[in-house]
């Protein structure tokens, strides 16, 4: 995958918990070109292992002087978030990849409903910008805990205007899901990320209520979960490597020398599939990528979040 090397030229302290980048081009250039809702994987080495994230691009897509992202400190992080917020300044030079849109506004919606969650609002500041300057019909909503969690609010109210809907959890103030999605007109695409509880309640509400799937968008990144270690055989590669507890199959591939393909790193895209070819104990499927079906079957997995627990795994790769 094509890597871009850029160097960080502002760093501010949103809230509490989130930190934003300003990333430049290492020798001045333009950046390549993205539209709303693009990510890019952020390279960062930790005590001499790589770990790749993905960040939600969130300046407009008509600026390509610098990329914006910004980064929540998780209580639980295998070091990424943490590492960002501590041991990024200006002026620390990164890799990233070229930006990729697994979540893009539909160029055939008439109206455009925006909910987010949390740091899930990210990527839909990208997609404002595009909205705004197409002209096209949107609502944002987006629900935080309490109101010093509530990142990027004051720039939003610029942006939105009367398009905005704040949905503040310590204040009583709750998305009912169930009146937003009910009675809007024809032609509406819905976008959702945040959360995995208020994501999964959205789609749930969104099929009750008969949306057709093609006007249903999410975006949930997910970070692999830490397990025990287990041994897996690369049958076409012909090597046998071990996962560390802490460490995802994906990553392990690339530490042993392997460039498997990705995109998002976080279970959503399915680039990275790869066929169970056997596997003597269960397959822990994390992904939001396969099927209920696919999962049941075990021919499948996806190694950038998924584990197994077992003492025998072979893959097709």
């Amino acid at each position: 995958m094509s890597i871009l090397n850029v160097k960080v030229a502002d760093v501010e302290q949103v809230t509490d918990m989130v930190k934003h980048f300003t990333l430049v081009e290492e020798n001045g250039q333009p950046l390549p070109r993205f539209s709303g809702g693009s990510h890019v994987v952020v390279s960062m080495n930790i005590n001499g292992r790589i770990h790749r994230n993905p960040y939600s691009l969130m300046g407009s897509p008509e600026n390509t002087d610098s990329y914006h992202i910004s980064v929540r400190r998780q209580e639980n992080s295998r070091g990424g978030s943490v590492f960002m917020h501590d041991g990024i300044e200006v002026g620390s030079k990164l890799q990233i990849t070229y930006p990729v849109n697994l979540f893009s506004l539909s160029k055939l919606g008439k109206k455009h409903i925006l909910v987010a969650g949390g740091i899930g609002i990210t990527p839909f500041m990208s997609q404002i910008a595009d909205l705004n300057r197409l002209g096209d019909d949107y609502e944002m909503h987006y629900a935080f805990r309490s109101a010093e969690h509530g990142a990027f609010v004051e720039q939003l109210k610029q942006m939105c205007g009367d398009r905005l809907h704040l949905h503040i959890e310590s204040e009583g103030q709750r998305i009912n899901f169930n009146n937003l999605l009910s009675n809007q007109p024809l032609g509406t695409h819905i976008y959702v990320c945040g959360p995995e509880p208020m994501v999964n309640a959205l789609l749930l509400t969104a099929k009750d209520l008969g949306w057709p799937k093609t006007h249903v968008h999410s975006e949930q990144f997910l970070a692999p979960p830490i397990g025990d270690s287990f041994q897996v055989q690369l049958v076409k590669s012909n090597m046998e490597i071990e996962v560390p507890g802490d460490m995802s199959m994906l990553e392990a591939m690339e530490e042993a020398g392997l460039e498997p393909d990705f995109l998002c790193r976080g279970g959503a895209c399915g680039r990275c599939e790869v066929e169970v070819l056997e596997c003597d104990g269960a397959l822990m499927h994390n992904d939001h990528y396969l099927s209920d079906a696919e999962k049941a079957s075990g021919n499948k997995i996806m190694p950038c979040v998924s584990r197994a627990r077992c003492q025998k795994l072979l893959l097709n790769i």
